[in-house]
Order: structure tokens, then sequence, then C-alpha cells
């Protein structure tokens, strides 16, 4: 995002922390400048470095998080005085950084790491009578489609209030309070993909531009593979197998980086991939080997390859052998996931990503449900997916017939529509414009 209006003759500074920084400096080349300030892990009880999501590896972990970033208010407000900025973008996550900036007369734009369709439905549940009754599913209230979901599929903030993790109800509690008092949103998504909820999100909450995918602003293999995480030599080990894979075969396995599984699920997703009989990449985070069931390297070693820990996932979705995707529905990889032109296996796990994965199957029809139901952090309260329901997914997603082609037609048509919005004269390019234009011209009357 940085890039893209650094391309635009903005001046750009990025705040941010020194674990964060080693990842974030390899991608912005000279485009923004990096200032740093110091993240307080072991002053709130956080194993050293722990400075973002993808390095906790407990749920008992997230509420010291969030306490942590509550306490870089005043680092926050001393680098505003000193770069004395027209305006700053913040995660939505952040709400208070909206008091800080606005003290200072500064105006700010929120980033919403989420769809529009997931915000208006977020909003939407928020004025549902039923979120505080017993029902087992309901349907979402003034949405422009007909949404309708299983009460366990839904994140609501309400149950933290009065419990340990009161500071994330509380965190967004405030997230919404201040939510029609910023400047406005940026959201990493394109027009077209969702015209309805783009506009419902401004007509109901407030003013937003789309600049996304911002993900296809990076048009070299080393922009695209430096995002996000070293480049370890089993990446070019997968990459030349790709090479030797036939189009469209394979099917790319990845959770994010924020996501882990029991012993039983990641048995249970090894021998689906396995029984499938079909190609496959598949990422895994977890660092223990316990759960790989005996001799299954040696067995899957002609058709499928496994990446430990971090993969380079914009270079390896576009690669001509990948042919579907097996995602979170974390919005990052849904996005990249569409930008590709891939259909996908909708396998989410917690937050937004049960919306995202409504989104993808219910209104643009590029998904295939996996069937999960409970949306949690905690990795021992969901129930397990199982093996033949893991290899029927996959074969539906890679096979042939009229609903696979049609998915797979579509999937490629909003990937080329992906394209072009970022391009010049597209969507988000002249969100971008006006967006700018705007600011410039309020600056010139104040």
């Amino acid at each position: 995002m940085a890039k893209i209006f650094a391309a635009r003759g903005i001046r750009i500074t990025i705040l941010t922390t020194p674990v964060n920084a080693t990842i974030i400096r390899p991608s912005i080349d000279d485009s923004a400048q990096l200032h740093i300030i110091p993240f307080p892990s072991v002053e709130f009880g956080l194993p050293s470095g722990c400075e973002n999501r993808s390095l906790m590896f407990g749920h008992d972990q997230v509420s010291n998080f969030f306490k942590a970033l509550s306490s870089l208010r005043q680092s926050f407000d001393y680098v505003l005085g000193e770069l004395c900025p027209d305006c700053v973008v913040t995660d939505m996550f952040l709400p208070w950084t909206y008091c800080v900036a606005a003290a200072r007369g500064i105006l700010r734009l929120v980033f919403h790491g989420s769809s529009n369709f997931a915000m208006c439905a977020t909003a939407a549940f928020e004025r549902c009578p039923l979120k505080v009754d017993k029902a087992e599913c309901f349907v979402f209230p003034g949405l422009p489609h007909r949404i309708e979901m299983l009460r366990t599929q839904i994140m609501d903030f309400n149950k933290f209030a009065g419990t340990p993790s009161k500071i994330i109800f509380e965190t967004f509690s405030e997230v919404m309070e201040v939510e029609s008092k910023n400047y406005g949103a940026l959201m990493n998504s394109f027009y077209v993909l969702e015209p309805e909820y783009a506009d419902h999100y401004r007509k109901g909450v407030g003013r937003a531009w789309n600049i996304g995918p911002v993900s296809l602003y990076n048009k070299e293999v080393t922009n695209k593979s430096s995002r996000g995480g070293e480049y370890p030599a089993s990446v070019n080990e997968c990459l030349k197998w790709l090479d030797k894979r036939p189009t469209g075969s394979i099917v790319y396995i990845c959770f994010g980086s924020g996501s882990l599984f029991s012993v039983e699920q990641l048995r249970e997703i090894a021998l689906g991939l396995e029984e499938s009989r079909l190609p496959f990449v598949w990422v895994v985070r977890n660092e223990c080997d316990d759960w790989i069931p005996k001799g299954y390297r040696e067995r899957i070693k002609e058709v499928g390859m496994m990446i430990r820990g971090w993969a380079p996932q914009l270079v390896i979705l576009n690669h001509d052998a990948v042919g579907g995707f097996v995602t979170h529905c974390g919005w990052n990889s849904c996005l990249e996931g569409i930008s590709a032109g891939l259909p996908m296996v909708t396998w989410p796990l917690y937050a937004d990503q049960f919306y995202n994965e409504k989104f993808l199957v219910d209104i643009l029809k590029v998904g295939i449900m996996v069937g999960s139901k409970v949306n949690t952090f905690n990795i021992e309260m969901r129930p397990i997916v199982e093996a033949e329901v893991i290899k029927s997914a996959v074969r539906t997603l890679m096979g042939d017939g009229m609903e696979a082609n049609e998915r797979r037609r579509r999937a490629k048509e909003l990937g080329e529509m992906a394209k072009r919005a970022v391009d010049k004269g597209g969507s988000s390019y002249d969100e971008i414009e006006n967006l700018i234009n705007e600011l410039t011209d309020r600056k010139k009357r104040v």
C-alpha cells in the first residue's frame, strides 16, 4: 500500500517495530522510509521478539499482545509530533490511533484487512437481535443478498466481556465507536468484485476507497517472493518441481501465517491429500513432526511436496502448474487466489474467515466448502475434518464436469477483472487518484 501511494509522488513513512521491519524492508525498495519503535514484548509477558500475530503460538498470548499494542500510544504520539504527517493510515485494531491523531489535528484513515462484505456482515450481526439467542442459525438483516450462517461460525466479540480476554472486547468496542469518526477507510478490495457491498458499506458505515488487490502492484518475481518472509532454499526446489508439472494440475494448500492445527487434524489432511491421488504443494506451519503418518514422505515423494514454515504464496499461486487453492479464507489469501484466477476449497478457522467463505462460495461462486463450522482460535475445539471429506473436496475442485469448469471460468474472469482494476483507468487506480486529489485539495484549503 505504501508503494502504491509513493508511486503517485506521496512521501511515505512506515511506522513499525524491529522484527516487523526486517520482514518489510526487503519489499519496499526506496518507496518509503521506515521509522522503528520498540515493541514491549517481554514487559507484557510475550516471548522476546513476538511482534505480530504469526509469531504467537497460543491463544493465551493474544490478550497480552493487545495490551502491548495499546502501550504504543505514547510512542505513536511522539512520532506524529516529529513527522507532522498530513494523514495517517492505521489498522482497525489500533483504534486509539484515531484519538492520538485527532488531538494533533491529523486525519486518520483506517485500514480494514477484510472485505466490504465481511465488514457489512459484521455491522449487520451487531444489529441482529438473534445474536444473544440460542438460535442454531440465522439470516443477516439488511444485506443485499440472503446470507444465512450457523451461530458457531460467527466471531462474537461480546463473549470476551467479563473474561480474562476482556481487552479484546474493549478493543472491538472502541473500533466500532471510532468507525464513523475516521476520515474514511482503505479497503484491500476492488469495486467490481463486490459492488453491492462497497456501496452498502459507504451508505451504512462510512466513506471508503477500494484500492486493491494491493498484491498486484508487485510485478517482478523478486518483489513477489520477498513479501512477508525469507526465501528458503526449499522454495527454489518447489518452483523447479512445479516447472515439470502440467498446467493447472497442482493443488496448493496453505492456511496462512497464523494458523495451526491439532496433530489429529494434520494427520487427516495428510491422508486426505494422499488418497486424492492429486499432485499437491502443502505449506505446513506446525513445527513438530509427530503427526506425519509412517512412511508418508516416501509414499508422496513423486506427487506431493511439503514446505515447512513460510512460502512465497504469490509466486506459487501464479505458477502455471497450480490449478486450485485450499485456503483458510484469510482475506489476503482470498484476494491472492482471486487475482491468480483460481477456484478454491474454503476451510475457515476464525475471525472474519467464515464471512469470506460465504462470499467466495455463495456470491462469487468460485469456492467449495470443506465443512468447517466452528469459529475459534483454539485448535482443540475445532471438529476434525476427516480425510475422506478432504479427498472429496480437492477432487471436486480439480475435477471435470459442468460445475467444475464453470468455477474455473468464473475464477479466471475474476482474475482478469482484478488486474484491470489496478491498471491505469481501472477502478482501484482511479480511487487512489481520487483520494490523493481530495487530500491535496483539503490541505490547500486549510
